[in-house]
């Protein structure tokens, strides 16, 4: 099916573009007050998004994608101010329900590990784990179990056999405009890059413009893989409905 032919672009997208755009704007230029109405406006339209294709979807689907989105606005209200290090465990932990919430939903659909995707994603977490318990303990142990939840999604996102005929590199298949399951697995990386700059921008960043800059790509590379995984999340409930009708 082409890629217009799939129920088209909506008003949600222009709000969810126009609230990632102010968001981005607010980190990168420190108005935080900017951020506190543009940042939870963000999850909410992609929610409106999936309620706007509820016919297309079953009930099951519906209610884990929602209940994602729901969690993550919780979890960027939270992030607002990320160097807080209580409001950064309460953000890690509302974006685990998110995870959660998307790894159940993958499952649901036939998603599996493999072990060209996992043992990657496997390192990455166990060396982040180790920085963090080195250099931030007091936020440690939330982070590293976030991270284990965004790794069980991210690996389950890269599952090739979730956009069967899509081209793939190292495993891990290739966008395209006629297949938006094919958007999981770029969003599943995404993800793991958008909270790895976190760690990255805590634990070794101190000047206060590239704190700035990276807080601007942690929330630009988080909105692209918002955007990607709940599109392709939404094709694939969409598929597997019209094959049970």
């Amino acid at each position: 099916m082409a890629f217009a032919s799939i129920k088209k672009w909506g008003i949600e997208h222009a709000v969810f573009v126009g609230a990632t755009a102010a968001t981005v704007y607010g980190a990168v230029t420190g108005s935080e007050r900017v951020q506190q109405v543009a940042k939870p406006l963000m999850a909410p339209a992609l929610a409106a998004r999936v309620l706007r294709r509820r016919d297309d979807l079953d009930a099951a689907d519906t209610v884990l994608l929602v209940a994602g989105l729901a969690a993550a606005t919780v979890g960027d209200v939270f992030m607002i101010d990320p160097d807080v290090d209580a409001r950064l465990r309460r953000g890690a932990t509302s974006f685990g329900v998110m995870q959660t919430s998307y790894s159940s939903l993958l499952l649901r659909r036939g998603a599996r590990p493999h072990r060209a995707t996992a043992l990657p994603r496997l390192g990455a977490w166990a060396g982040a784990s180790g920085l963090l318990h080195a250099k931030a303990p007091t936020v440690a142990k939330t982070l590293t179990g976030y991270g284990f939840l965004l790794g069980t999604t991210a690996t389950l996102a890269a599952d090739p056999a979730l956009a069967p005929g899509a081209s793939d590199v190292a495993g891990l298949p290739v966008p395209n405009r006629r297949d938006r399951r094919s958007w999981l697995g770029l969003g599943g990386l995404l993800f793991t890059g958008s909270d790895g700059l976190i760690v990255v921008r805590k634990l070794f960043l101190r000047g206060e413009k590239s704190r700035a800059v990276a807080e601007g790509a942690i929330l630009a590379s988080y909105a692209a893989a918002q955007l990607l995984l709940v599109e392709g999340m939404i094709e694939l409930g969409r598929r597997a409905t019209a094959r049970n009708r």
